[in-house]
């Protein structure tokens, strides 16, 4: 007997819902996570915020998401409660790496507290600088701020940073404020110390980045969407198949180093609240 095309329209979207719903409410207590990736993507109208973690093996995980309207602090506190109701650990100091976004820094700093060591994107940042500046001037001003973010060393990049910030001040104030804005955490895995090519893996989103673009190639198969339930199903498929093909971050060697650097910023922040 023939089966109608909405009925194997039906199962399949029951049976990926099913598969996607147990995949991301699945526990992530076993997880020894030192790094957690949050970044955002446009579907429609709609956005859904993703969370990936990085153990200290160097493997990512891809840990949730969730849906919203925009990329607020609402939204990325949901998601962060999500993880936490799942077992990620907010107690223990963890590198955070996220855009340029005010909301999801403050949403982070609400859920983690002093704990968390956040890495804003370097890519981001210079973007949101070029953005405010004529052509010519966004090449320059693009040279001297990959020059700062490739230097390795953090009195040398903020000095470049802050001297291009006074260079733009006069003619662009909006790209000079834009650079200054969170300067510091652009620098943050900067002054760890790091092996260079886990430096330049953390000081990026492109790690989720690179995860993105799976979404993007899967999503443009729609051609018309009816609604975030289906967007939530058709991005959670794209991930669960992204994930199958992960390796391990460049610079994984390096990720000793990493748990040493939390290690001691956990135990500053213990002794601090102990003389306090």
């Amino acid at each position: 007997h023939g089966t109608s095309k909405s009925a194997v329209s039906r199962r399949f979207v029951d049976k990926t819902s099913l598969q996607v719903e147990k995949w991301m409410k699945r526990r992530l207590d076993a997880l020894d996570l030192l790094v957690l990736m949050i970044d955002g993507i446009h579907v429609d109208d709609h956005v859904m915020l993703v969370a990936i973690g990085i153990d200290r093996e160097g493997a990512k995980h891809v840990l949730g998401l969730h849906e919203g309207a925009t990329e607020n602090a609402t939204t990325t506190k949901a998601l962060l409660a999500d993880l936490t109701d799942r077992g990620l650990d907010t107690q223990r100091s963890m590198l955070v790496v996220i855009d340029g976004s005010k909301a999801l820094r403050a949403a982070v700093r609400d859920v983690f507290g002093s704990r968390v060591l956040v890495q804003r994107c370097q890519v981001h940042k210079r973007r949101n600088v070029t953005d405010h500046l004529p052509e010519a001037e966004a090449t320059s001003a693009g040279k001297v701020m990959r020059q700062a973010y490739r230097c390795r060393n953090v009195k040398r990049a903020k000095k470049l940073l802050q001297g291009l910030a006074r260079q733009l001040q006069s003619r662009h104030p909006s790209a000079s404020a834009s650079l200054l804005e969170g300067l510091d955490e652009t620098l943050t895995v900067m002054a760890m110390g790091l092996p260079d090519a886990l430096e330049r893996t953390l000081s990026t989103t492109n790690p989720i980045e690179n995860m993105m673009g799976s979404i993007r190639a899967l999503t443009r198969r729609v051609k018309r969407w009816r609604g975030g339930q289906m967007i939530e199903r058709w991005v959670g498929v794209a991930l669960q198949e992204a994930s199958t093909r992960f390796h391990r971050v460049r610079g994984s060697g390096g990720t000793n180093k990493l748990a040493e650097v939390l290690k001691r910023h956990s135990e500053r922040l213990v002794t601090e609240h102990q003389a306090a």
